[in-house]
């Protein structure tokens, strides 16, 4: 069933992090398995880097901790080698850390070289994009990685009921467009041309870390943009190229899109003020940032909004 949410400022800043758990936290029966933040806060000069190492729920042994900590020195140590200085490098847990670096060239070779690192994987990159996905609900998650402090202009989550992969991180939304900078997508519902879409994207020289189609969504939207269309303009087109039953929302450095297709069987329900605009599966979760009766709307088939802030 799963459970989507975006929220953005488009006349200053919020505590992006604090509203992305009550939202999510309100959707919790949709679902209990999983909970992932898309959090943009404002724009460095450096690049901000989440990664993770393992997963929460694989078998440890005596020498989890001490391999755990040999893979984030190596990745210290290739992003160095790559051209890399690293200003910060912090462990929200054990597995999962946060890691800041100035950086001019590529990023694909960047992530590559890092993601060479044994049970490495890269979960978002760029100057303001933080995406951070863990098991359980968004209230321990939040907790876990203190993103109650988190502010930012626009976020996306998601909460997951894991039906055709495993309990993991990995299988966990957002995801970020590989590897391309700032740019995530959340997504409800299914892409029945999904293989197709894969083969292509991989022709171009993509890779991807899942099987999810909501990758698929956020890597060909990228690439749409690559190419010089507008977000607007690449989110129309995937209307037409993509097939399925989905709404999604997209965000970038400065935008929060919504779109859904032609038969709009997904829910999402809309609330848009002068500063605000927040979007979710269910009422109940703009509610529980706006804190009191509101009037919404829900967007029409084939209807697609962007948002800047």
């Amino acid at each position: 069933m799963c459970g989507i949410a975006g929220i953005i400022h488009r006349d200053g800043t919020g505590d992006i992090g604090s509203e992305m758990t009550r939202m999510l936290q309100s959707m919790k029966h949709r679902g209990p398995d999983s909970t992932g933040f898309a959090l943009y806060g404002p724009p460095d000069d450096l690049f901000v880097m989440r990664i993770k190492l393992a997963d929460p729920n694989e078998e440890r042994d005596f020498g989890w901790g001490d391999r755990l900590e040999r893979h984030r020195d190596e990745i210290e140590h290739r992003l160095a080698k790559i051209g890399a200085m690293v200003d910060v490098i912090h462990g929200d847990q054990e597995y999962a850390y946060r890691v800041k670096f100035r950086y001019s060239g590529d990023l694909k070779p960047l992530a590559d070289y890092v993601e060479d690192v044994p049970g490495c994987e890269v979960l978002s990159l760029g100057h303001s994009l933080e995406i951070i996905k863990d098991l359980s609900d968004a209230e321990s998650v939040a907790e876990r990685y203190a993103l109650g402090g988190f502010t930012g202009t626009h976020a996306i989550g998601h909460v997951r009921m894991a039906t055709e992969s495993d309990v993991d991180i990995s299988g966990a939304h957002p995801y970020w467009a590989y590897p391309f900078s700032d740019i995530a997508v959340v997504h409800n519902g299914q892409l029945t041309n999904y293989h197709m879409w894969r083969r292509r994207l991989e022709r171009k020289g993509h890779r991807f870390q899942s099987e999810c189609d909501s990758e698929i969504i956020a890597v060909y939207l990228a690439q749409k943009m690559d190419d010089g269309l507008s977000l607007e303009t690449a989110m129309k087109q995937s209307l037409d190229e993509l097939d399925g039953v989905f709404t999604y929302l997209v965000v970038t450095a400065d935008a929060l899109g919504m779109a859904k297709d032609e038969m709009a069987a997904k829910p999402l329900v809309l609330y848009e003020s002068p500063g605000l605009v927040a979007l979710a599966s269910e009422e109940v979760a703009i509610r529980a940032v706006i804190g009191r009766e509101i009037d919404t709307k829900d967007p029409y088939e084939r209807e697609v909004l962007v948002w800047h802030r």
